[in-house]
């Protein structure tokens, strides 16, 4: 099945076993780290949201949109998730997003999780399974290509971050594809079984609750696997391109 009929006959399901409150809803997102701290160590965090729902409810809204909260290296800042059934220490334990669910339920408000199916991190244990050999069987739940001519990348795309958007792996002699930072390795949503998986991470926060989700970058599930060259970027070469970037810069990915 195609991904995107996936993701359309997923959504359906949804959609046909609730009302559709999300059409017209008021939404504020809440960025955890910025949000509220509740334990003064200089980083918001689960428990400062549950201080705060008297004042959001007062706002009038009627949902809040939750960045990513998941276990993360933070190399983007939560973007790129190490467990997506996981709750990252810096913001809290399941226990606290259990209390969050309830508290906001008991408010009336609801709770929809930024989802982030394009990517993972360098240090989920997916992608550590799939640069272990080349015949792993996770190796084809991201995208690897042979090196280009003189061991240069497969073509010229461009990471959203700036620079080649692939990386090289010395350890199995081919190239990963990763559409931002080098360690977020794009997952292959040609593949069944990351579809299923990422279903079944819906599927584990539907059951805690979540009324839905707000996916990232999710054009870039769909984008053509073909390795063809794209246009040239002025003042773009691969000589002078990183061949990977350690740095976390903020960004807006609307959508």
């Amino acid at each position: 099945m195609p991904p995107l009929e996936s993701w359309r006959r997923f959504a359906l399901d949804m959609t046909n076993s609730v009302r559709c409150w999300w059409r017209h809803g008021i939404f504020y997102q809440i960025y955890p780290r910025s949000f509220q701290d509740s334990n003064a160590d200089g980083v918001g965090d689960i428990a400062g949201i549950i201080e705060r729902l008297p004042y959001l409810l007062a706002l009038g809204i009627d949902a809040i949109w939750l960045s990513p909260v998941f276990l993360s290296p933070m190399a983007d800042f939560g973007y790129d998730i190490s467990d997506y059934t996981g709750i990252d220490p810096v913001f809290g334990t399941m226990e606290d997003f259990d209390a969050l669910i309830k508290a906001a339920h008991q408010s009336g408000l609801k709770i929809i999780l930024d989802l982030v199916p394009n990517h993972t991190s360098d240090q989920h244990p997916w992608f550590v399974e799939s640069r272990g050999s080349r015949d792993n069987p996770k190796r084809e739940w991201y995208i690897w290509h042979d090196q280009g001519p003189n061991g240069r990348p497969p073509n010229n795309w461009l990471s959203e971050f700036g620079g080649s958007a692939w990386e090289y792996d010395p350890a199995t002699r081919q190239y990963y594809y990763h559409a931002f930072l080098a360690q977020q390795p794009d997952l292959n949503w040609r593949n069944p079984a990351v579809r299923q998986a990422i279903q079944n991470v819906m599927r584990f926060w539907l059951g805690k609750g979540v009324d839905g989700f707000r996916v990232d970058v999710i054009w870039h599930t769909h984008q053509g696997f073909g390795i063809s060259r794209q246009p040239a970027q002025s003042g773009f070469s691969f000589r002078s391109a990183p061949a990977s970037t350690s740095s976390a810069p903020a960004h807006n990915r609307s959508g």
